[in-house]
């Protein structure tokens, strides 16, 4: 009885306290609306001025254009619009008219006309810029009839009818801060990154990561009550507006109102700063404009654990204002001067190749107590933490690996939301190159506490196992040398006869003549997993430019290689497939004939940064020529015929810029008994294999119709499937970044603002057409004729299954 007594005593002197606060904040409120300085039509503002703004009654604050911080000399365009606090030393801005949008120039002019806010030059005062003059307007105010507007001491610039009814408010549309006596209706947004203060479905305010969408593991903070506005009290107090009133924080200084005896103003406000961090701040203003600003609460004591404050590859040290961005082993920072962007790998990538040694090449650093938020694509259970550290060295997929609660979880890249927590019993281990990754870490690039602990281990462990590579190296290399010819000797000798005795209309050509004919495979036009390509001219007098594929001497790859182009384009014939003209075979030496493709790879016409993105109708027509060409092979030829490896690199443009699929390396036929064995390939195609390949499920013309789903939605984006240099990480995934604007709508983000006559019924319909080809279950991808159908526009597409997200 006695705690039931307490709590309603409780609750009895916070409503009390709110309902003062309320009455205060209405009191002052308006106050601080009446009588303000009255702005008339066709009263206007203009950079060229000493004073480019309106005040408010006191002075305190202002509205108008000013100078971006981030832009300190006196340049043109360097000018925003939006509403700041005149104090010193420094000025506080509390509103932006579009946040970190482009610069006004410094010819600009507001006026105020009926319309709204008209911003215009003043070299020409109709001139229209951006074709969106009228600001300060929502869509549904665009026909009203401003008679005059006003700022007034709350900080709110407001536009007026008939000088009395308000249609339009600052207060209503926040940037990253909000004032007392306001109410939080829009999300915020910080400065800089792009840190949000939104709210969940369910009505709960959370802090996501900037550039992220809204889903639970991009969030760092969520207030404890989910209902009710957010507000803000002119005496300082941060609640939520429910029945029950429930405070989030108390900034009250000890003024019971905004202004004291002594004529000091105390201002609030509670911004989301460039940090990511939501802090609530007063500031005490003197007559002289002179200021203290004090942050009387924040969200967040630690800076770590903010998600996003350390960009990809990096993870974040320390607590409170002394956290700092460091690199993981084997990374250096994208921009040393801002640590926050991130790193990248300071060594290449090797592919994945069945006969690769990872662990010769590479080692492995430890980290300790450390932790980040990707998932795994791999957990087991594990004793030791030694043998996770080997299990990631041995998998050519696996670049870190995390030890925690007795599992091994391995990582590819990149990974984001890293941090070192000392209570955390979990070791990190990272695949750096062999030797080198000591020499290119710098003091500034580690945190100390683990600058020490590797130094003379390494020494010893590099010296150790260079000596024992030495004798190892020596050692073997007599073996493999005897046993590698024996092989291919044995090899050749199976293949003394190839099987070429079947018509299929090629011409043959000795080694000689295509040697003359490439001027000694002078030109490389480019290189695959088993040979080069290069460029060359018949000598038969028609001086025809073909294109010389030449086959690595004794892989094994190669020669099934071969066989399989011989046996399956030489059979043929269609204008989106890149037609084989003829071959060599010459003891251990194979070549094949193409025709030459004067405009390279569709990798190259969409990915190249110096080439202007193609148009949308061109875009479409490639995917129009990809998928007839596959169609030709699933349905049409004498024997179908399943690519394996289609990829942007084997799609060629010939002179007219029609696409061509070649390079049938890895074609398999689809003939009786197929069996399940896998084919080599390489690391860079395996984004585009369907889920069954990781399976070693039977592989079927789905696994085609999956890799063009791939090759489709790269098409419409002009980016490549997976990109670690990408703005934000939600975008590194190309497949999971159309879904995810599929489903939010947002279907612009993925063509860009760059674009023009952009038909978004097009690009809807593509993205369906992609996400259908993408399911992980084969039999719910359409076929290849169905495909084309809904590219042309004559068969409805239905709606493709999206995941959801928890």
């Amino acid at each position: 009885m006695a705690s039931s007594g307490t709590a309603v005593v409780q609750a009895v002197v916070v409503s009390a306290f709110l309902i003062i606060s309320f009455v205060v904040v209405t009191g002052e409120t308006l106050t601080n609306q009446s009588n303000p300085n009255i702005i008339k039509l066709g009263s206007s503002l203009s950079t060229t001025n000493t004073t480019p703004y309106w005040l408010s009654p006191s002075g305190i604050f202002a509205f108008g254009f000013y100078r971006n911080a981030s832009n300190n000399n006196n340049t043109s365009d360097d000018f925003a619009i939006g509403i700041w606090m005149l104090t010193r030393p420094k000025p506080v801005i509390v509103w932006t008219h579009k946040l970190d949008d482009t610069p006004f120039p410094s010819n600009a002019t507001l006026e105020l006309t009926r319309q709204g806010l008209l911003f215009t030059t003043t070299h020409d005062r109709q001139q229209k810029i951006k074709d969106s003059p009228i600001i300060l307007l929502p869509a549904d105010h665009q026909d009203a009839d401003v008679t005059s507007a006003a700022v007034f001491d709350s900080g709110n610039f407001l536009l007026f009818r008939n000088n009395s009814d308000v249609i339009w408010e600052s207060f209503d549309y926040p940037t990253d801060t909000i004032l007392g006596g306001q109410h939080l209706t829009h999300e915020l947004v910080s400065t800089g990154l792009g840190y949000r203060l939104s709210w969940r479905e369910d009505g709960t305010l959370v802090l996501y990561a900037p550039n992220s969408f809204s889903r639970p593991e991009n969030a760092y903070w969520q207030a404890p009550y989910n209902d009710g506005d957010l507000c803000l009290s002119n005496t300082g107090l941060l609640y939520f507006s429910t029945s029950n009133s429930t405070i989030l924080a108390n900034g009250t200084t000890g003024y019971n109102q905004t202004k004291s005896r002594d004529t000091t103003t105390v201002v609030y406000r509670a911004t989301l700063d460039a940090d990511g961090i939501f802090r609530l701040y007063s500031h005490q203003i003197f007559s002289n404009k002179s200021s203290i600003v004090s942050a009387m609460w924040s969200n967040l004591k630690n800076q770590c654990d903010v998600k996003g404050f350390c960009g990809l590859n990096s993870y974040c040290v320390g607590e409170g204002k002394r956290a700092g961005c460091y690199c993981y082993p084997g990374f250096v920072f994208n921009n040393g001067s801002d640590k926050g962007l991130g790193c990248y790998h300071n060594f290449s990538e090797d592919s994945c190749r069945s006969k690769e040694q990872p662990r010769l090449r590479y080692d492995m650093s430890t980290l300790k107590n450390m932790t980040w938020e990707d998932h795994p694509y791999s957990v087991t259970p594990m004793q030791k933490k030694e043998f996770c550290s080997q299990f990631c060295l041995k998998d050519c997929n696996c670049w870190a690996a995390l030890y925690l609660s007795l599992n091994c979880r391995k990582y590819r890249l990149p990974l984001r939301y890293g941090k070192m927590n000392p209570n955390l019993l979990a070791a990190a281990f990272f695949k750096v190159v062999s030797g080198k990754f000591n020499d290119t870490k710098h003091d500034d690039e580690s945190p100390p506490e683990n600058q020490s602990e590797n130094g003379t281990v390494l020494v010893l462990g590099l010296s150790f196992g260079s000596f024992t590579l030495m004798c190892f190296v020596f050692a073997a290399t007599s073996f493999f040398i005897y046993r590698q010819r024996i092989y291919r000797y044995k090899r050749l000798f199976e293949n003394a006869n190839v099987g070429l005795t079947e018509d299929f209309s090629l011409q043959s050509f000795s080694y000689d003549e295509l040697e003359r004919a490439t001027d000694g495979f002078r030109e490389e036009l480019g290189r695959g997993p088993s040979g080069a390509v290069y460029k060359g001219t018949t000598l038969s007098g028609s001086n025809k430019t073909i294109a010389v594929k030449r086959l690595e001497r004794g892989a094994e790859e190669g020669i099934r290689e071969f066989r399989a182009e011989m046996a399956t384009i030489g059979r043929t014939h269609h204008r989106n497939l890149v037609r084989l003209l003829g071959f060599c075979v010459e003891r251990s030496k194979r070549l094949l004939v193409y025709e030459f493709m004067s405009n390279g790879s569709l990798a190259d016409f969409l990915f190249k940064a110096s080439v202007r993105r193609p148009a949308l109708r061109e875009r479409v027509r490639l995917a129009l020529d990809v998928a007839r060409g596959l169609f030709y092979l699933h349905e049409e030829c004498g024997v179908h015929i399943i690519h394996c490896n289609l990829k942007p690199q084997n799609i060629l443009l010939d002179d007219t810029l029609t696409a061509k699929i070649s390079d049938f390396g890895f074609a398999r036929l689809l003939m009786p008994k197929q069996g399940k064995e896998s084919v080599g390939v390489e690391e860079s195609t395996r984004s585009y294999f369907a889920p069954e390949w990781k399976k070693n499920a039977l592989i079927s013309v789905k696994s085609d119709i999956y890799s063009f789903g791939i090759v489709l939605l790269e098409i419409i984006c002009c980016r490549r499937s997976i990109d670690v240099k990408a703005s934000s990480p939600d975008e590194v995934d190309l497949c999971d970044w159309v879904r995810d604007c599929f489903v939010a709508g947002q279907l612009g983000k993925l063509v860009g603002l760059d674009e023009e006559d952009v038909n978004m019924r097009t690009i809807e319909r593509m993205v369906k057409v992609g996400i259908w080809c993408i399911q992980d279950d084969p039999d719910l991808r359409p076929s290849m004729n169905n495909i084309i159908l809904m590219l042309e526009g004559t068969m409805d597409i239905p709606l493709p299954p999206t995941p959801t997200f928890s």
